[in-house]
């Protein structure tokens, strides 16, 4: 009887453990303005350090510039900007995620840059300690954020990638500005 249990407990286990690998999922975590955010693993393409920018006039704010990413042209956003923040200064240990950001047509990705102060590591975190997004008192619109993550002790921002990387957004922004710089010309 003793050795029946044992085996139903050693087959639990396997069982739990398989779920829990399941429910768990891999986030890139970086450093911007201070604070700890991730990005899902899923979408990230590569890590690059910061250099060779090229500045594009007319586009929104946030989009820092493009650059040459083996013959492809990659627009670059400043998140720090994009969150209605002062620019993110370039340090040492700044970098470049390329990350992959479905467009509006269905299946089709664009890639784009994100600029952060630092990566820090990928983290393997079970779904059961994410938390939802809060409805007040964060620091960046709600719809921005997948959820929050306790990790070590510190609280992870997890970045809903196509909401902030809205291409569709974004060309929205650049229409803006050039409505704007258009109207301020002509006065």
């Amino acid at each position: 009887m003793n050795a029946l249990v044992k085996s139903d407990k050693q087959t639990s286990t396997k069982q739990v453990a398989t779920q829990t690998a399941v429910e768990a999922k891999q986030y890139l975590t970086f450093m911007l303005g201070g604070e700890m955010f991730s990005i899902s693993i899923l979408c990230i393409k590569e890590i690059i350090w910061y250099a060779n920018l090229t500045e594009v006039p007319m586009m929104p704010a946030c989009i820092r510039g493009v650059i040459n990413l083996r013959g492809a042209v990659v627009p670059v956003m400043d998140l720090s900007n994009r969150f209605g923040k002062a620019s993110t200064p370039v340090i040492k240990s700044s970098c470049i995620v390329i990350v992959e950001v479905p467009t509006a047509t269905e299946g089709e990705h664009q890639n784009m840059g994100v600029v952060v102060d630092s990566v820090q590591a990928v983290l393997e975190i079970p779904t059961s300690e994410i938390e939802p997004a809060p409805s007040f008192g964060a620091k960046i619109r709600p719809d921005f954020i997948e959820g929050i993550a306790k990790v070590n002790g510190k609280f992870v921002i997890l970045l809903n990638v196509a909401k902030v990387l809205s291409m569709e957004e974004i060309g929205q922004m650049g229409q803006v500005a050039a409505q704007a710089d258009v109207v301020a010309s002509a006065g």
